[in-house]
């Protein structure tokens, strides 16, 4: 892929931390977000922190979808509701060779997108903690690695983010990877919103073990009868997280806590739905799905998320 532009549809979280670490590289970067982040990056620049760390990045910004033009690589970061508005308001806009990824939470995204665009586009599942620690301000918070599903375009953009210090591949267990993180996600991301808990407090709580297990068993049966094996070592997988990020409250806690729409209808409510339309049951998924369902409906869900 030659070195064009790269444009990040959806500048949260994720989407600034990517973005920040290749315009760092040196590679031209526009990010497409909120008035707020186009305010404060157009202004300053894009603070990129890291390991204790603060970078200045200075990519371009806009509020405008057709920020995507001209841009060869094509990140969607948007949330998993947001979904089909952002591919729609991009499609106009997108060079007919341009290579698209969807880094979102959840199954499904990448063939919605590909739905509404009617052409390929690539799923990508994304193993990063970062928040927004204010407009044009990113904080990493641990790991990064992106695993690609095979497609056109796929390799060359796993060279492209790794030659920014990135650590990409593309590997045909990308689905599975996908389910795996989804049932991680099923674990921590209720409970975290639910409790205003970090992962290492989660995992510490007597009982919650036993809690999450039995979440990742419903989602390790709604996998299977879906066709995607899930690793035989994914309860480690889960324990590991609390490890390795003992100090990071989820992003649903965090849309909570901002009193945002959080991303749950595609983590424990997409179980749910695959479960419903399999027959299967999945009641610890569902409770989960339903709480936080309520809990977005109260009024104080910002000071209490």
């Amino acid at each position: 892929m030659e070195r064009g532009r790269i444009a990040v549809m959806g500048a949260g979280a994720v989407g600034c931390y990517y973005g920040g670490r290749l315009s760092l590289a040196g590679q031209a970067v526009t990010l497409i977000g909120r008035p707020a982040l186009v305010q404060a990056v157009g202004q300053s620049g894009l603070i990129v922190e890291e390991g204790g760390q603060r970078r200045m990045a200075h990519p371009d910004v806009t509020d405008d979808p057709a920020g995507v033009a001209g841009a060869d690589l094509v990140l969607v970061c948007v949330k998993s509701g947001d979904t089909e508005a952002a591919a729609r308001a991009i499609a106009p806009h997108l060079a007919p060779g341009a290579t698209i990824l969807s880094l979102q939470n959840g199954i499904g995204n990448a063939d919605l997108i590909a739905q509404v665009l009617g052409r390929p586009v690539g799923a990508v599942v994304v193993y990063v903690a970062a928040e927004m620690a204010g407009p044009g301000h990113v904080r990493h918070n641990g790991r990064g690695e992106l695993i690609l599903t095979p497609g056109a375009g796929a390799e060359a953009a796993a060279q492209r983010l790794s030659a920014a210090g990135i650590r990409a591949e593309v590997s045909p267990a990308a689905e599975a990877a996908l389910w795996t993180k989804l049932t991680i996600n099923c674990c921590y991301n209720a409970l975290s919103a639910l409790t205003r808990q970090p992962y290492g407090v989660i995992n510490a709580q007597a009982g919650a073990q036993d809690m999450m297990r039995a979440v990742m068993e419903e989602c390790r049966a709604v996998a299977a009868a879906s066709g995607v094996a899930l690793p035989g070592d994914l309860w480690q997988k889960v324990l590991d997280v609390a490890e390795q990020m003992a100090g990071q409250h989820s992003s649903t806690a965090q849309d909570m806590r901002r009193g945002k729409p959080t991303e749950i209808d595609a983590l424990n409510g997409a179980v749910v739905r695959s479960a419903a339309a399999l027959g299967l049951p999945v009641p610890l998924n569902n409770a989960l799905w339903v709480m936080v369902k309520l809990a977005e409906k109260a009024p104080n869900a910002a000071a209490t998320g």
